[in-house]
């Protein structure tokens, strides 16, 4: 599902955000990457999300070499074959949360029918349908957690990415969204998560790499 060789991420300062980085992961699979802040995860995960290039080497996702896409395949690319959570929601306040979730396909000019069956059915699966016509803000963060994940999942993506997903929970919506995010992956979905929460990668992960100075410290495990 994502493979990535060589990889190395220069800012223009001395020391790079990745450095050499060589990495694969399988479909199916769970990927959490640990490491203390400034140890290139987040640049990791923009790199593969195709938000930022590599200075060096070379970044596939499915099949896709998302290092060499223009920016009109880059967003075609993030609307169909990825999917991806923030730590603060990113929701639009002024839509209900159904209407956030359908945004994706209305995006990619799904059907209105269709795009409304997948949207129930996410929101079934989720346990917020009957949040369906209420606004973000009227929500706990582990209900708009699981609002974004169900607007991430909405195109069916390959791959989901999440970053920081219990960043700015209090500890029973993070230990949620740990719930969620294991059921997914139990369900199939490929997904690579960048966490400081050693909590969720145990909970959620196959495989976990920590990132010390934009390489992998102490290998795969």
């Amino acid at each position: 599902m994502i493979e990535i060789r060589g990889v190395t991420k220069s800012y223009g300062d001395d020391r790079p955000a990745l450095d050499g980085l060589d990495l694969k992961v399988a479909a199916g699979e769970a990927l959490a990457v640990l490491g203390p802040s400034g140890s290139g995860k987040s640049t990791l995960l923009n790199l593969i999300a195709g938000l930022d290039r590599p200075s060096s080497g070379s970044v596939a996702v499915d099949g896709l070499r998302v290092d060499r896409m223009s920016e009109s395949a880059l967003a075609k690319y993030r609307r169909s074959r990825i999917g991806i959570v923030f730590q603060f929601f990113n929701l639009l306040d002024d839509l209900t949360v159904l209407d956030n979730v359908l945004l994706p396909a209305q995006l990619t000019g799904t059907p209105r029918g269709a795009s409304r069956r997948r949207a129930g059915e996410l929101l079934e699966h989720l346990r917020i349908a009957r949040h369906a016509r209420a606004f973000p803000g009227r929500l706990s963060g582990g209900e708009r957690q699981r609002v974004a994940v169900a607007r991430a999942l909405m195109n069916r993506p390959s791959l989901l990415l999440a970053d920081e997903p219990t960043g700015a929970l209090d500890t029973a919506s993070a230990a949620d969204v740990r719930e969620l995010l294991t059921g997914l992956h139990a369900d199939g979905q490929t997904i690579m998560l960048v966490t400081h929460d050693r909590a969720l990668a145990a909970a959620c992960a196959t495989t976990t790499i920590e990132l010390v100075d934009g390489r992998i410290a102490g290998g795969v495990r």
